[in-house]
């Protein structure tokens, strides 16, 4: 008797940006229904999307640069569907995207709570100076001067965009008793009731004494933070941003520290992190004057992008990465699809 039995081909997935915690935890959530999955080190752009030859899925993260050209190498390649292994999908072209009819599909949440804990952890450093201080004390120095915060009990907090990283941030902000003043198209009758107050961006920059960005990256919020809104600040203003690296314009934040007029600045994204971010170049000299330029003030502090990163979100990613690549495959669509129709959010 012949064994007529057809042996379905598992779907081939190209992971580009790859690290080693990107393997480890796409193999373990992978041992389920299980794809083809190849790695690449590099990050995708035209140069390297030949690499995906073949494959049903490229599988991106936030520097890899999917633009119209890139797009159509894929296109041509065979490529059925990009697959976003973070919320933001501002290195997309999502109109391209569409005229090809390929799909994008990204994971809009994985823990808002890993996101607003470090923008915590980073008003806190910062104004306590805790990373001053553990150096100092490494060196034997356990001398006060030059440590001094200030309490955050009742100080006014700006928080631009109330989305979920958002919400977290606010409700975490209220338990050390603060004023919050929120902007946002869409206000959260959740958060009005917490107390928050919703008012218009010059009233935010006006009156907050911590200011913190959890918006996405558009036309309109692009370099957000210029010279004009810092000159309505108070002197002396911490900005924080845990969210997109262009919302601040490098060089006017960097007049505004030279004149005191930012008294503080948190940032764990950068405009130009590309080239930098996710990289060891403890060995190379770092070729970005403006981000060299940050790195001498002592009021500046600077994570690599890793808000995010801990272990339950690492795992919701995978997780959501799988079954959005899974659902897309199968049905045409996916609960988590960008489109243009649903507006860049």
């Amino acid at each position: 008797m012949t064994d007529t039995t057809v042996q379905k081909t598992a779907p081939t997935l190209a992971v580009f940006s790859t690290k080693n915690w990107v393997i480890q935890i796409f193999d373990e959530v992978n041992k389920i229904q299980p794809f083809d999955i190849t790695y690449f080190e590099a990050r995708l752009h035209k140069k390297t999307a030949p690499l995906a030859s073949g494959f049903d899925v490229v599988c991106v993260f936030v520097n890899d640069k999917v633009d119209a050209k890139t797009m159509e190498i894929l296109k041509n390649e065979g490529v059925k569907l990009i697959a976003l292994r973070c919320a933001g999908f501002n290195n997309v072209d999502i109109d391209k995207a569409e005229e090809l009819k390929m799909g994008i599909v990204r994971v809009p949440a994985y823990s808002p709570y890993a996101v607003a804990e470090h923008t915590l952890g980073l008003i806190l450093a910062l104004n306590r100076k805790l990373h001053k201080a553990y150096h100092r004390v490494r060196d034997g120095n356990f001398a006060l001067d030059g440590l001094m915060g200030f309490d955050l009990h009742q100080k006014t907090i700006g928080v631009i965009g109330t989305g979920k990283i958002g919400q977290v941030f606010c409700r975490l902000m209220h338990g050390f008793e603060t004023r919050i003043l929120a902007y946002d198209k869409y206000p959260n009758e959740a958060l009005k009731e917490l107390g928050v107050e919703y008012v218009e961006l010059p009233e935010l920059y006006r009156k907050s004494d911590i200011i913190s960005l959890h918006c996405p990256l558009t036309h309109e919020t692009y370099h957000m933070i210029n010279e004009f809104a810092i000159a309505t600040m108070k002197t002396g203003v911490m900005i924080v941003n845990t969210s997109r690296g262009p919302l601040i314009d490098s060089n006017a934040v960097i007049e505004g520290l030279k004149k005191g007029k930012v008294g503080y600045l948190a940032l764990d994204v950068y405009e130009e992190e590309e080239a930098l971010f996710f990289e060891d170049l403890s060995e190379k000299v770092i070729q970005d004057d403006t981000f060299v330029r940050l790195q001498t003030f002592p009021n500046v502090l600077i994570t690599a992008h890793q808000a995010f990163f801990t272990k339950e979100a690492i795992q919701n990613i995978a997780e959501t990465t799988f079954a959005n690549i899974r659902e897309y495959l199968q049905t045409g669509t996916s609960v988590n699809q960008v489109s243009s129709k649903k507006g860049r959010c």
